[in-house]
């Protein structure tokens, strides 16, 4: 028999045929997934680009949100984010913002088909954020970052026109800084009237400062800058900071030095990852610690309640490792409490004091409040206040005014009460 018949004669065994006939497919199919892996495999890596955005990236809402109004409009699998914004009138509205859900979604950009997938680790938590640690990864085809850059781009300016006129303030928030609440309407700063010619010149040093960076380089001189208001309380310190942020078009960042948690390492790290065009704002520092004098004289009880130290916080003003292109703003009810290395040129550059309440500050105030009254009545009761030789603040001088919001005859006829009310 030779070996054509002996072939012959096993092709036509059916038992011999059933087994090579399934070995043959089960060979074809494993070649054929192992092809399409490798396939896929040299896809991906040489004919298209992916993104990565971890939910701890500062573009991970922008590009949700972006997403949301620019891509995936037809997704049918949504999340909901609930926010409230305040209008003008006082009423608060309620809005609703879809962002597309963990799964995968389809949007086209520019004539190119873009894959999202949303990913979310229930069993990992982002320290940072304390919430289950999630990504959202791009795919598209082609070789060009440009794309993502584009993309990340025009998240991040839909993302400052929507906070437009408004301040953002921010919070310390373990190892990083947080929004704090919603982004709120800037205030004029026309609408904290303090004593003549000081808004002005706090106002053009900043404005200085923020121009000129060239100048401090030039010289080998920190491009940083400190200011100290002080004053009694209620006299439009904290007021002035957030008119002055907004009219820098700047956020503020809000830190709390007698928080257990801050240590002298984590101070340092805040100051040294603060957002971008943000203004640093320390109150009432004066309760944060005592001058050197002050502390021998404190029981030993006491020691430790601040895990900050005083010269932790002087190195950072002011040290080796401080940041630069700051602008950092501290508040006092009591200067005369403060260290002098604390407050000395180089970690506070501008003190200016912010007072009780002036003849012209009254004046302005009223006519800021009843727009429709004679410059004679604003006059009057200001000479009526300034009459009774107390001491009283612009706080006090508003709260006065909400009791007779339309009568500005009867601020002017019971200005005794304002020592009274308020």
């Amino acid at each position: 028999m030779t070996v054509v018949d002996y072939l012959q004669t096993l092709a036509d065994n059916p038992y011999f045929g059933a087994g090579f006939g399934l070995f043959g497919l089960g060979a074809g199919a494993a070649l054929m997934r192992k092809g399409a892996q490798f396939g896929t495999t040299l896809l991906r890596r040489h004919y298209m680009m992916t993104l990565e955005v971890p939910c701890r990236d500062k573009s991970y809402q922008w590009l949700l949100q972006w997403i949301t109004y620019k891509g995936a409009k037809k997704t049918q699998h949504l999340s909901v984010e609930t926010s409230f914004e305040q209008k003008e009138t006082g009423h608060v509205k309620t809005k609703y913002a879809f962002i597309p859900s963990v799964g995968t979604h389809f949007f086209r950009y520019k004539s190119k088909w873009i894959k999202v997938e949303r990913t979310r680790e229930q069993q990992t938590i982002d320290m940072q954020m304390g919430i289950p640690f999630e990504t959202v990864q791009l795919t598209s085809f082609g070789r060009d970052k440009n794309i993502y850059f584009n993309i990340l781009e025009e998240a991040r300016c839909m993302a400052l026109k929507e906070h437009e006129g408004k301040t953002i303030m921010y919070t310390a928030m373990g190892s990083d800084w947080r929004q704090f609440g919603h982004p709120r309407k800037r205030r004029p700063l026309k609408s904290v009237i303090l004593d003549t010619g000081i808004a002005d010149k706090l106002l053009t040093d900043c404005r200085e400062f923020i121009e000129h960076p060239e100048w401090y380089s030039d010289r080998g001189i920190p491009y940083r800058r400190g200011y100290l208001l002080h004053g009694p309380p209620g006299c439009g310190k904290s007021s002035f900071i957030t008119a002055v942020a907004g009219e820098l078009e700047r956020g503020i960042c809000v830190l709390n030095l007698s928080e257990r948690s801050l240590t002298d390492d984590r101070l340092n790290h805040l100051l040294a990852i603060a957002p971008q065009q943000t203004i640093i704002l320390l109150e009432d520092i004066d309760a944060a610690f005592l001058s050197r004098e002050e502390s021998k004289q404190v029981k030993a009880a006491y020691d430790g309640l601040n895990r900050v130290t005083f010269s932790g916080l002087l190195n950072c003003l002011d040290g080796v490792a401080s940041t630069e292109a700051r602008i950092l703003f501290m508040t006092t009810n009591y200067l005369e409490r403060l260290d002098p290395a604390l407050i000395r040129p180089g970690r506070v550059d501008v003190k200016e004091y912010v007072g009780w309440c002036t003849s012209e500050q009254v004046e302005q105030m009223f006519h800021r409040f009843y727009k429709e009254s004679s410059p004679e009545m604003a006059k009057d009761f200001a000479d009526k206040v300034m009459m009774h030789k107390k001491n009283v603040s612009p706080a006090q001088i508003q709260g006065f005014f909400m009791f007779y919001k339309n009568d500005p005859q009867k601020v002017v006829e019971n200005v005794p009460q304002i020592w009274e009310l308020t």
